[in-house]
């Protein structure tokens, strides 16, 4: 008979992303195979850099190798720090009207002077595979889920791997930014959750996490949602990334007390190795299905 240590059950405990990952590019990978097969080729996927900050680099090799997995062309452009804004617009409206062109991913941060939320929404809903174009979120509202913000998105597969059921599932989402939060909690209630919203103005955080099924944290504090603040067996997901100074140097660590919280929780979501790998597969998941979209629209060949 095997015997379950707490040292196994701890590893037991953290949702890991790679497995949801893989399993996600599998399924894009066939969606591809059925495209090419039928004779439409697809597009390129063209990131958006204005100007060079190293702090996104690993996020675009990121995107970059999930591309080359699933067999995606990824395109890398690099705009001049100095680049005005309706210039950047006119360049992104360029690409809207490429039929080459699948998907546009715009890197942030972006530099002062540059309106981000602009750019998003000059991207072109069809194309816009991160969902973040201000319409992309708001068709949200509708249940409308083909091209939902990634990271929202991934927390939201990630809940699903635990095999709980988001009919009826109490949910308590700890942060209400427009990229993240309020789009997870949309997702959520599509799907038929019941959500609570806490931000910085909620009076208890705590009141509200303690009798959740499942939490989900997006407020940029490092180890905020402590062992406390958790309802014994819930599902805790961690969408925070913090870069902090520990004992052996830098180092990235989420909003959740994972070491604390993992005592309680029945599954909680690493920093890294948790959310992070989902939403890159998710923005492959979303631009298969804008490849699909641009056909019905009558932009690429049926």
């Amino acid at each position: 008979m095997s015997i379950t240590t707490k040292s196994t059950l701890h590893e037991q405990r953290l949702l890991t992303g790679k497995p949801v990952r893989e399993r996600i590019l599998g399924e894009v990978r066939a969606g591809i195979a059925r495209e090419v097969a039928a004779g439409r080729r697809l597009g390129r996927i063209v990131s958006v850099s204005v100007g060079r900050r190293e702090e996104i680099a690993i996020y675009i090799r990121g995107q970059a190798r999930a591309a080359a997995e699933v067999g995606l062309p990824f395109e890398e452009l690099f705009w001049p720090e100095t680049l005005a804004q309706e210039d950047c617009k006119k360049r992104i409206v360029a690409m809207n009207d490429d039929p080459e062109v699948l998907g546009i991913i715009l890197q942030r941060p972006v530099p002062k002077g540059i309106n981000v939320r602009s750019l998003q929404s000059a991207i072109h809903p069809l194309k816009d595979i991160e969902g973040m174009n201000p319409a992309s979120i708001g068709n949200i509202v509708y249940n409308d889920l083909a091209l939902a913000p990634c990271t929202a998105a991934a927390a939201v597969e990630l809940l699903k791997e635990t095999g709980l059921k988001l009919n009826g599932l109490e949910v308590v989402m700890i942060g209400h930014s427009e990229i993240v939060g309020k789009p997870a909690a949309f997702l959520l209630m599509a799907q038929g959750a019941t959500v609570t919203i806490c931000h910085h103005l909620t009076r208890s955080v705590a009141m509200h996490s303690r009798r959740a099924d499942a939490v989900i944290v997006a407020v940029g504090i490092p180890n905020f949602l402590t062992a406390e603040m958790v309802k014994p067996g819930a599902a805790v997901i961690d969408i925070g990334i913090n870069h902090v100074t520990g004992p052996n140097g830098a180092m990235i660590v989420g909003d959740v007390d994972t070491d604390g919280v993992r005592e309680v929780a029945s599954w909680v979501t690493p920093v890294p190795g948790g959310v992070g790998p989902v939403t890159v597969a998710l923005l492959m998941r979303n631009a298969i299905a804008a490849h699909v979209m641009q056909v019905a629209a009558g932009w690429r060949e049926a």
